[in-house]
């Protein structure tokens, strides 16, 4: 037999590239036995990436999680890894250095072995800090290549960059092909040049199924070098996930290598219980689409772990749009028509953007510019019409050097909007900040956690660990559940009266006269507010020309983005191109603009509504 290949099971991966969520704790703690009885696997994936988000978000504490799940591959002796995003560490936009650094050292003491450090625009200076934290930590460093296809991305471009993490003292090197576009001669190359460098590195190639390369990119990284090649399992492997365990295994042991035999009985009982994760409450936050492969991938290189969220995305957004095409008697659109509509505004602005590598979270960036440039020129405005604070960040250098050139046209846009580019370390603009969160935590009275882990989380994803002390992360995430497993019920809590329905206020016409008025019936009193922000959102009258600002996009619409902004109110005077509100959509703030002037005479929302594609935001005299 040949040299030993070994073969690392991505499990948090399989989820996060199909859906939305991960399994309870409770649940990966059944998996484990049978994935670690499997006897195969000299590795397993078991957190890292939006793992510690996403069990926030529907009330789990993932630092039970982590220990808890890490635990019988610990002592198993089977390796754990981690996922982390540089610059970005656990979430989407920087992390303060001080933050980064107690991340390796608490995931080391939750049981975690090793850390996959990679960064979304493949800038090297933005993953020193990683991997001198990691191995501070007794972590091993692993650094990341995010493999992308273009003419920049180039075998010499990926061998360099990987002598780079080596020199910075990278322990191994992951080859990521996140979307599985990685063509496999060239992958093969880029592990023969990263051997020339240092035969005796560790090299482990990760491969998306998606457009189906992924299987011979396996082989040809064996070939040229690689020790250790990722994996899934059934029911979740392929489509926008990984090729499966029983594929790699035999065409490894066909091709001549050494890998160990698979305890099928286990295997069969790991997939069970995956199916049974599925059937429980995570299907219902995978699209089906995500379970096929698809080759159109290889032209906008968009990654598997964008794709489970990006079709539904892609739905809402759809059903936003074609509301918008009745109403302007234009013909409506199939989802299949708007993807593919989406693939070609991503091979077209990409380059523009600076080619960043698409993976999360500037493929999100990139995909997020692209829709929303799909959207607003079929209703006939302008490319780049709707771009977000994060995507400008990007291609300003705010979190790190783009590969390519940003277009003359971005740059001019740039220069109208006055921002400028920045061309220092990035991680100089996010200042230390665990002495303040540590203030606020005893200000909230909140215990800091074994080993700092709770500040940690704190510092990492405030907003969502607020949400889950509270207890609304939970109420929320069940609520969005039982609307999903029961799309068709109708609540019959209570009889509903028609007036609920009827208009509250009107606006009326009286002899070229606007006018906003009350409404009451059979008694009822007329509509009233009910807060000190409701009484500031209306007037009770208004004269002249009434003018409407419309939402460009559906999301959830805020007055401000954070605590030093002040909200527009009601009598404030707007001129076209002042923001006046923002939207959350598609994991990004979008500020928004107002197209014309005007006095504001009402506001249509609350903060924090959920309002949908060209609602009335604001109404201006």
């Amino acid at each position: 037999m040949g040299r030993d290949i070994g073969i690392c099971l991505v499990y948090r991966d399989m989820w996060q590239s199909s859906g939305k969520y991960m399994p309870r704790v409770d649940q990966l703690k059944r998996v484990a036995e049978p994935i670690v009885d499997m006897g195969c696997f000299t590795r397993v994936e078991t957190n890292g990436g939006g793992f510690e988000q996403i069990n926030l978000l529907y009330g789990e504490n993932p630092n039970k999680s982590v220990r808890e799940w890490t635990q019988p591959f610990n002592d198993a002796g089977i390796q754990t890894q981690m996922l982390e995003r540089g610059l970005n560490a656990l979430r989407m936009f920087p992390v303060p250095k001080d933050v980064r650094k107690l991340m390796f050292k608490v995931k080391k003491l939750q049981g975690t072995d090793i850390s996959r450090s990679f960064d979304g625009l493949n800038d090297t200076q933005n993953l020193k800090l990683s991997i001198d934290y990691a191995k501070e930590g007794g972590m091993i460093s692993q650094g990341s290549l995010c493999i992308t296809y273009s003419d920049i991305h180039t075998v010499d471009y990926f061998v360099n960059m990987a002598g780079t993490l080596i020199d910075m003292g990278a322990q191994e090197i992951a080859i990521k092909d996140m979307a599985g576009i990685g063509r496999p001669v060239s992958v093969g190359k880029i592990v023969e040049g990263i051997k020339a460098i240092n035969k005796d590195i560790l090299v482990q190639y990760h491969g998306h199924s998606g457009p189906g390369f992924s299987v011979t990119s396996s082989l040809e990284a064996v070939r040229a070098g690689a020790e250790i090649v990722d994996v899934a399992i059934e029911p979740l492997s392929w489509g926008t996930v990984h090729a499966d365990l029983l594929t790699i295994h035999a065409m490894l042991k066909d091709a001549g290598y050494s890998v160990p035999d698979i305890n099928m009985k286990a295997y069969m009982q790991a997939r069970t219980l995956t199916q049974e994760f599925i059937d429980d409450f995570l299907g219902y936050y995978i699209n089906p689409k995500n379970r096929l492969m698809n080759s159109l991938l290889i032209g906008p290189g968009l990654p598997g772990g964008m794709m489970g969220s990006l079709m539904a995305d892609l739905e809402n957004n759809l059903s936003s749009l074609n509301k918008w095409l009745a109403k302007n008697s234009k013909p409506a659109i199939t989802q299949d028509e708007l993807l593919i509509k989406l693939f070609d505004e991503v091979e077209n602005v990409w380059p523009m953007m600076g080619n960043p590598p698409l993976v999360t979270p500037f493929s999100q960036y990139v995909k997020n510019a692209a829709l929303v440039n799909v959207m607003q020129m079929l209703k006939g405005k302008e490319r780049w019409s709707l771009l977000d604070d994060n995507t400008w960040d990007m291609m300003l250098g705010k979190s790190g050097r783009v590969p390519g050139k940003i277009s003359d046209e971005l740059k001019k846009l740039a220069t109208e909007q006055n921002r400028e580019f920045f061309e220092g370390d990035p991680q100089e603009l996010y200042p230390d900040a665990l002495d303040d969160c540590r203030k606020e935590m005893d200000e909230k009275g909140w215990e800091h956690g074994q080993d700092d882990e709770e500040l940690l989380e704190y510092a990492m994803h405030t907003a969502q660990y607020i949400d889950y002390k509270s207890g609304k992360a939970k109420e929320t995430f069940e609520a969005d559940l039982a609307k999903r497993k029961a799309p068709t019920e109708v609540a019959a809590a209570a009889p509903v009266s028609s007036g609920e329905f009827a208009p509250k206020s009107l606006n009326i016409d009286v002899n070229g006269e606007k006018y906003r008025v009350s409404i009451s019936y059979d008694g009822q009193p007329a509509a009233e507010t009910t807060s000190n922000q409701e009484a500031a959102n209306s007037v009770p009258s208004s004269n002249g020309e009434m003018k409407e600002v419309l939402a460009p996009l559906e999301g959830k619409a805020y007055f401000t983005k954070d605590a030093s902004e002040s909200p527009v109110k009601v009598g404030d005077k707007v001129n076209t191109g002042d923001i006046i509100c923002y939207i959350e959509a598609m994991k990004v703030i979008n500020a928004v603009k107002s197209d014309q002037e005007g006095t504001v005479v009402e506001i249509c929302f609350k903060d924090g509504d959920e309002i949908l594609d060209d609602d009335v935001l604001f109404k201006l005299n």
